[in-house]
């Protein structure tokens, strides 16, 4: 089948041919050289994993990882490295749908199911968002105060002036946010190295704690733990952003150039997810390196801030740690904002002005913020993120087994649909994520 054919046939599985694209202002913005070498095409490609994998380290997790590190050794590290083996699979598949029919997930969504199921994801969608965009700014008020002694009020208020960063470098192009995120990723992993030669774990120990053990299961402390990290790592509104900020990249149209952007834009996702895997990881080495050689049980990001200094004999060790947390905080309300204009845009087909569309994604997370720490101060924040990762777990398969359906049906894919293996995987995927999310929720409302 030509390539006049192949994405006729493509354009049949959908009810709507032709769609405005979301992001339109940097939609095809970025060329990708026709004849230049695999190296210089890999390159164009570079950014958009970045950017996904900013949700995959965000302030959500570190409660999870410090939780984890200092209840059970390095013995759920195996989790954090499954974890993310699942949201590399799901994240080149959502990556594989937008550049194959030209639609993001929300658009998907919009154009295959009737409106009232459409509304109800996109509802779904935008308090995904909001938990989301809690967590992020309530751990960069977190990372404000500790560093700076900044109320946490007056701390999520400063949060609101990420609109600004982000229309100034998206109007110099999109190339400007990727740089701005890459550089925040390596602040925080360059910070978390220097945490682990600081906190000197065990190596064989860590090797270890990437093998599989039945108390996972057995235990149910461990296993509540080990969902959690699961709930917090795979984010849903990842998904509906990877679909679309893929189509930053001007590739071709033909089967061929198709398959090449494909696999450029997997091979970008996965090698950014193993960063986030470093950084996820790290957090719970150090948390086990630290307390749990100390006997101390830390779950709290102001704690381990406090412990880490006089632990570790270094008075830099806290420092670092506030640093990274500050700077994860603001790189994910920067891939936030993002997700949140995507969804409207995709599910409502609503062109609002950009920084209007975040603007009302800040104030969306920021009322509830508010109103929590004045009336509970620190410990509500604390209680509002574990709020967040539990929406955020009930909302996720509402996005994963839409995305596999539709890389799965051979009317909407052509020629690029999953092969039967992929499909398989894919749906246990969905289904154990699923599975475990029920578990968490059913645990955690019993509890």
């Amino acid at each position: 089948m030509d390539s006049t054919k192949e994405s006729q046939s493509i354009a049949s599985g959908w009810k709507r041919e032709r769609i405005q694209p979301s992001l339109s202002e940097v939609y095809r913005s970025m060329p990708v050289p026709q004849n230049g070498s695999w190296f210089r095409k890999m390159l164009a490609f570079v950014g958009p994993g970045y950017l996904v994998a900013v949700g995959y380290m965000d302030p959500g997790n570190w409660a999870t990882d410090l939780a984890g590190g200092s209840l059970f050794h390095y013995d759920l590290l195996f989790v954090i490295l499954i974890s993310n083996v699942m949201a590399m699979l799901l994240q080149a598949l959502a990556g594989k749908l937008g550049i194959v029919t030209r639609r993001d997930l929300a658009q998907a969504c919009r154009d295959h199911f009737s409106k009232p199921v459409s509304f109800v994801l996109w509802v779904f969608a935008e308090i995904a968002i909001a938990a989301c965009d809690l967590a992020e700014l309530v751990g960069t008020a977190i990372a404000l105060n500790l560093l700076f002694g900044i109320p946490l009020i007056y701390g999520v208020l400063l949060t609101a002036l990420d609109v600004i960063i982000i229309l100034m470098l998206q109007n110099k192009g999109f190339r400007y946010i990727e740089a701005l995120v890459i550089s925040l990723i390596l602040i925080i992993g360059g910070c978390f190295a220097v945490e682990l030669f600081l906190s000197k774990p065990v190596i064989s120990d860590v090797l270890k704690g990437f093998v599989p053990k039945k108390e996972i299961v057995t235990n149910p402390e461990m296993l509540y733990i080990a969902i959690g990290i699961l709930g917090a790592t795979v984010m849903p509104h990842n998904l509906y952003l990877h679909s679309s900020i893929v189509q930053t990249r001007k590739y071709g149209n033909t089967v061929k150039e198709k398959k090449e952007a494909i696999q450029f834009s997997t091979i970008d996702s996965t090698v950014a997810l193993f960063f986030a895997l470093f950084i996820n990881a790290s957090i719970l080495i150090l948390s086990a390196a630290t307390f749990f050689s100390s006997g101390k049980v830390v779950d709290d990001i102001d704690q381990a801030y406090e412990l880490l200094s006089p632990l570790l004999g270094s008075s830099v060790a806290s420092i670092l740690f506030g640093v990274a947390l500050l700077a994860s905080g603001q790189n994910s309300t920067l891939t936030g904002t993002l997700a949140g204009q995507i969804i409207m845009e995709g599910f409502l087909n609503i062109r609002l002005k950009p920084w209007l569309r975040r603007l009302i994604t800040r104030v969306i997370a920021i009322i509830p913020a508010v109103i929590v720490i004045a009336l509970y101060g620190e410990k509500g924040t604390m209680e509002l993120l574990i709020v967040s990762q539990i929406i955020l777990s009930f909302q996720l398969s509402f996005a994963v087994f839409p995305l596999v359906f539709f890389t799965s049906d051979k009317k909407k894919m052509g020629t690029f649909v999953n092969s039967i293996v992929t499909k398989v995987i894919a749906y246990f995927v969905a289904v154990v994520i699923a599975i475990l999310n029920i578990y968490l929720l059913v645990r955690t409302f019993v509890d």
